[in-house]
């Protein structure tokens, strides 16, 4: 499978270059497969790669000494994952793996750099990824440390639920109590309460939402 120049042009870190130049760039970059469930990076490890989401979605989370998972986002089309272990630590910060099969396209460290080094606009994207990645963090620090676990599976199911726009992964109660950073037991009485005030409806493989006002004002969200 080869390096397309279109796709890359929706890629955040490539955004604004002329045709000429991805054309070049797309030497730098290679492609990787992962299967459901297939690991992509292991934290502690070292950094060597960075990569970008073509198709599907992939998990990045934390585990503890005791098993327990963090998730901490999702990784959907055109975004990037591992760059601040790659650009600044030397090790992967967290783990990776795909919510579904998944094609990946890659960038070695030294070939970031060099990337960096000679294209100032890549260098321009970079800091604006960056700092996005940084409001996502500090959202997510906010959510665990102030927000009561309704107000969490609030977010989450107005954040994750489809509404026809890209693609979004079919969550599990375990994967939102991982997100939540609560248990699976949780979420499921925050969801049973949600259904009982008409707020969402469970079904059988999805959960529909009934009242997204008030799933806005659960959650904070400004309307």
């Amino acid at each position: 499978m080869a390096v397309q120049v279109e796709l890359l042009k929706s890629i955040a870190y490539f955004s604004g270059l002329p045709l000429t130049e991805l054309a070049l760039l797309k030497n730098f970059i290679f492609v990787k497969t992962a299967d459901k469930g297939g690991i992509v990076l292991f934290e502690g490890e070292p950094a060597e790669v960075l990569y970008f989401v073509v198709s599907g979605v992939v998990k990045v989370f934390k585990t503890s000494a005791d098993g327990k998972e963090q998730t901490l986002y999702f990784i959907r089309p055109d975004e990037s994952f591992n760059d601040v272990s790659v650009l600044v630590s030397g090790r992967n910060m967290a783990s990776a793996g795909a919510l579904v099969p998944a094609v990946l396209y890659g960038i070695r460290k030294d070939d970031l750099e060099a990337v960096i080094r000679d294209y100032p606009q890549v260098a321009r994207n970079v800091i604006r990824v960056l700092s996005q990645k940084v409001e996502r963090l500090v959202s997510l620090v906010e959510d665990l440390s102030f927000r009561h676990v309704a107000g969490r599976v609030a977010k989450i199911l107005l954040e994750y639920t489809g509404d026809g726009v890209g693609q979004k992964p079919r969550l599990t109660q375990q994967e939102m109590a991982a997100i939540a950073g609560t248990a699976r037991e949780m979420i499921g009485r925050a969801l049973k309460v949600m259904e009982e005030e008409g707020t969402v409806r469970l079904e059988r493989q999805r959960i529909v939402i009934m009242d997204k006002e008030a799933l806005k004002e659960m959650a904070g969200v400004a309307t």
